[in-house]
């Protein structure tokens, strides 16, 4: 009795062991494979994916900024960081798609609101006009322009965290041998996204023939990163007057680090400045577009009051005004 009770005991305990261990293999490999996955960035995945170099950089640069050339009027520089903002937020779609998206949404709330109000009895005034089209205006190009630019400048900020640990591997790689290509080329194998694939956008212009600097130039244009023009300019330096690249690159990682922790403790210092800036811009245009949508009759009902006709576009072009004052006074450089 004793024995069969052992017994039992011991293939349980096999049972569980063996288990135990067929649960830590598929851990492990899973967390293995989770991690090399997510030390791939998009362009190793579309060149996985048979993605030829050429259609690579078409894609990958489709909304490139720099292609506009100089843009002097404001309607241009608009145009531009339009363009810069959904680069960097890697947006799927063009700046064509998207302008013709916000346009073609832009129309349908019109018409929408129209008939909206126009059942609902209310007399279709110069006043209610001027509120349909800025509800429409600020619902399908207000609330993009900001999700957009929120994306961009998050993607951003990860591409000034990346920059430095990319620098690190890129002086390692030098000093342990490896040409600029090389070391560009390691960039591109372990860095994630945005970063990675960056450096491989300019490995592949350096492949079809483009010089080394303006390549790495046009990727600090792109991102509008001083931290990257520094890079640009030490390589620069280096290519003619020589020098060891390895040391002038450590001291460029050093000094952006440095650079990195003054720039975080003057956010700091300006974190409520930022905050209600942010908030006295971005607030009043959601404010006023879920307003409208739950409760109308707020605005439809003094729409048709003559002092309306003139007060509701001054109030725009005050606001107009204060978000240009705002930009100015929280854009801190260091």
């Amino acid at each position: 009795m004793i024995g069969g009770e052992v017994a039992r005991f011991l293939v349980l305990l096999a049972i569980f062991a063996f288990v135990f261990l067929i649960m830590q293999v598929v851990l492990r490999t899973s967390i293995e494979r989770r991690a090399h996955v997510g030390a791939v960035n998009k362009r190793l995945k579309m060149i996985a994916s048979g993605t030829t170099r050429e259609n690579l950089v078409n894609i990958l640069r489709k909304n490139d900024p720099l292609l506009l050339g100089d843009a002097a009027n404001p309607w241009g520089r608009f145009y531009f960081s339009f363009r810069r903002n959904l680069s960097m937020a890697a947006v799927p779609w063009t700046a064509w798609q998207v302008s013709t998206g916000m346009a073609a949404l832009f129309a349908i709330l019109v018409l929408i609101v129209t008939m909206a109000v126009w059942s609902a009895a209310y007399p279709i005034t110069s006043g209610v006009i001027q509120l349909i089209l800025a509800f429409a205006a600020a619902a399908a190009v207000g609330v993009p322009l900001m999700v957009i630019s929120l994306l961009a400048q998050r993607r951003r900020k990860r591409m000034q965290e990346q920059f430095p640990v990319a620098l690190d591997i890129f002086v390692r790689s030098l000093r342990s041998g490896h040409p600029i290509a090389g070391a560009l080329e390691l960039l591109t194998q372990e860095m994630e996204d945005p970063i990675g694939s960056e450096f491989g956008l300019v490995t592949d212009e350096i492949a079809y023939g483009a010089d080394l600097t303006h390549a790495l130039n046009d990727m600090a244009e792109r991102w509008d990163l001083d931290d990257l023009r520094m890079f640009v300019v030490s390589l620069s330096v280096q290519n003619e007057t020589g020098g060891n690249l390895a040391e002038i690159l450590d001291n460029l990682s050093k000094v952006i680090r440095e650079r990195a922790s003054l720039y975080l403790k003057v956010r700091a210092l300006s974190s409520e400045g930022r905050m209600t800036g942010l908030m006295l811009t971005g607030l009043p245009i959601f404010t006023f577009v879920m307003l409208f949508i739950l409760n109308p009759s707020f605005y439809l009902d003094v729409a048709g009051d003559p002092i309306f006709y003139i007060g509701f576009p001054l109030m725009l072009v005050w606001y107009a005004m204060g978000v240009v004052a705002i930009r100015r006074m929280v854009n801190v450089k260091v």
